[in-house]
């Protein structure tokens, strides 16, 4: 009997050396698995998005079942964003993160260090083109080195790129959240009815036009035209606060004269003396067409829909459309 439980103990002492270097390995490596959900106090989904049109779709879909913080502050330039410390921070214990890859370079470098498995680039779901003609050759001053790649981000300003990032964002937050998948699937559905109202009302709306041409300070509404067969004419490219040159300059205003364009459009996050300039120099108005890349006191709007009912407007506006 002895022998039997020294043969016994003996193998257990076995299989514990085995696992002892297991587990002191296993202590040195923290692993998350792949959709850990992390709540808030409140027991909210805790939910990052890189600008505004991105926390608009976030908040819409998630609901009450999450906190949406938008890392590009009301009324902040978001193509140059500096994140603090804190907004490093958070992508890493995020329930999820929605960016742009190539859009935000601080975002991206943030979001490569979190080691997030919760990520959505939307780039994935609605892959950027190439800047579209702007009605003109923008030269070397107008077009600055960070824009190289002449990829342009503003996806959101077609409606419908829109909607396909908001079925991307349901569609991950069920397999997060699994419980509450049907809420997230049922306001997705919601969200892209009101989308689909909209792209109704752009079509509807600039069906007919004196003029299809419009002059912006800055190349962000290709994805629009694109879509409603318009034709921008931008005064800079990729980046809003870039001067034109010269010769720029000189060169919209011809298309201007030759276009009979009637409006000369900023932003509300730009100033707008550049627009003003030349309007004032061939007897133009100014309006504003806004980007939507971020919401303020001077926005014609609250959320992402109403701003783009403006712009809808201020289109119809300038281009006498019936």
């Amino acid at each position: 009997m002895k022998m039997v439980l020294m043969s016994v103990r003996a193998r257990w002492l076995g299989v514990l050396g085995c696992l002892v270097p297991l587990l002191a390995v296993a202590g040195c490596v923290t692993v998350r698995p792949a959709h850990t959900i992390e709540r808030s106090q409140s027991g909210q989904l805790s939910i990052v998005a890189a600008f505004y049109p991105l926390q608009f779709v976030a908040q819409r879909i998630a609901g009450n079942q999450a906190t949406v913080t938008n890392l590009t502050q009301p009324g902040a330039e978001p193509h140059d964003l500096e994140l603090t410390p804190r907004q490093v921070a958070s992508l890493t214990t995020a329930s999820l993160v929605i960016y742009q890859k190539g859009f935000q370079a601080a975002v991206d470098e943030a979001v490569t260090q979190s080691e997030n498995p919760d990520v959505i680039d939307t780039t994935t779901v609605v892959p950027l083109r190439p800047l579209a003609s702007t009605g003109g050759d923008l030269d070397h001053g107008d077009r600055p080195e960070r824009d190289h790649s002449d990829l342009d981000p503003h996806v959101w300003l077609d409606p419908t790129a829109v909607s396909r990032i908001a079925r991307a964002v349901a569609q991950r937050l069920s397999t997060i959240d699994p419980t509450h998948a049907a809420d997230y699937e049922r306001n997705a559905d919601t969200l892209i009815k009101d989308l689909d109202d909209l792209d109704r009302s752009f079509n509807s709306g600039l069906a007919n036009c004196v003029r299809t041409e419009f002059m912006t300070t800055h190349a962000a509404f290709g994805y629009l035209a694109g879509r409603y067969h318009l034709r921008q004419i931008a005064i800079s490219g990729l980046s809003p606060d870039l001067e034109p040159s010269p010769a720029r300059i000189a060169e919209v205003q011809h298309q201007a004269q030759a276009t009979g364009i009637t409006t000369i459009f900023s932003e509300t996050l730009v100033s707008p003396a550049v627009a003003q300039a030349i309007a004032g120099d061939l007897g133009l108005v100014t309006d504003v067409l806004d980007p939507v890349e971020g919401i303020t006191r001077q926005s014609r709007g609250h959320d992402y829909l109403s701003v783009m009912s403006a712009n809808l407007a201020a289109l119809r506006k300038a281009g006498q459309c019936s």
